[in-house]
């Protein structure tokens, strides 16, 4: 199972477009908050979306919980959660859902990290990124025990790919 997921777009709807047209084998696209788009924009069709602090339409869910294949992911953009300064109030929310992979936004800061079992992984952003100077989003991939997570600029240049092990 491969997901892209992007977050972070602030208006910038082509990005979107050019990011989801470089990958078209992907199974599902995750937009973790932020696009500042209208809920229906055509771009956002067929994506898992969550609102985002900067999103005005009230039809996105503050967050979203669903099951790919046999995994349980959960989705907020994360300032509900203070992820800004701490992602322990994320990854307790993760435990109540008995979620195995979140995705979240808002800090801007691309990263992943498997935590008590559970991949945590924040894109980054693709307007206005913060701790690098790439823009970003990251593809995900599920194997049977392993997850894999990749890194790419806005342009399509891999950034970094990282290897977790699942047990």
């Amino acid at each position: 199972m491969k997901l892209l997921v992007m977050s972070d777009t602030h208006g910038d709807a082509e990005v979107i477009l050019r990011v989801r047209e470089r990958h078209p084998d992907i199974d599902t696209i995750i937009h973790c908050g932020d696009s500042e788009l209208p809920f229906d924009h055509e771009y956002l069709a067929d994506v898992k979306r969550v609102r985002g602090n900067c999103d005005r339409d009230n039809r996105y869910p503050e967050e979203e919980l669903f099951i790919l294949s046999d995994k349980k992911i959960f989705v907020t953009h994360g300032h509900l959660f203070n992820v800004k300064s701490t992602t322990m109030n994320l990854y307790y929310r993760a435990n109540e859902l008995e979620a195995d992979a979140v995705f979240f936004g808002h800090s801007h800061v691309l990263g992943c990290e498997l935590l008590d079992n559970v991949l945590f992984v924040n894109p980054g952003s693709l307007l206005k990124p913060r701790g690098l100077e790439e823009k970003s989003y990251v593809i995900v991939e599920f194997a049977a025990d392993e997850s894999i997570v990749t890194g790419y600029t806005d342009n399509g240049d891999k950034i970094f790919s990282k290897r977790l092990k699942l047990f």
